[in-house]
């Protein structure tokens, strides 16, 4: 009776196991493409939203803008709270030359985690695009403290832009 009783607490452990394992959060969360160092992501509210920002990943990385602003769309619609996926749909908006969206965009981003870097890059980037350097230079100096190396790839192409 002792070993059955072993086979069975093993048993009752594993699939205690199994059910914790199951009911904790994903870590597998797709990266953009150069995260700044310390980047913490807030989680997803709900599996869908993190489905649908990884899969806009998946289509920003492909060059598919399209398809990558419904994703984060998609994302933002179940998680209007997602930082991440609103930077992401601005990168998507500004790569199909949609500006002032993409500015609103980054704007939520920003609201939502105010020290973005990689936000406040993209940002500057949208405002050289238009045109709008004097706005570009202003949030260089707000990227300074935050990233070194983002705010050099900025005044890089500030600098071209200028």
């Amino acid at each position: 009776m002792t070993g059955s009783g072993t086979i069975i607490s093993r048993l009752v452990a594993l699939g205690f196991t199994v059910a914790v394992t199951a009911l904790a959060p994903s870590v597998g969360l797709a990266e953009p493409s150069s995260p700044a160092a310390g980047q913490v992501r807030q989680p997803t509210s709900t599996p869908g939203a993190e489905s649908e920002y990884n899969r806009g990943v998946r289509a920003r990385l492909a060059k598919d803008w399209k398809t990558a602003v419904e994703a984060f769309h998609g994302a933002i619609a179940l998680h209007p709270a997602f930082p991440e996926a609103w930077n992401e749909l601005g990168f998507a908006l500004r790569n199909q030359g949609r500006y002032p969206e993409s500015l609103q965009a980054y704007d939520e981003a920003l609201r939502l985690r105010p020290d973005f870097p990689e936000a406040l890059e993209y940002l500057g980037e949208a405002y050289v695009k238009m045109g709008r350097v004097d706005d570009a230079r202003r949030i260089l100096d707000r990227l300074r403290p935050l990233d070194a190396r983002r705010a050099q790839e900025l005044a890089e192409v500030i600098k071209k832009g200028s």
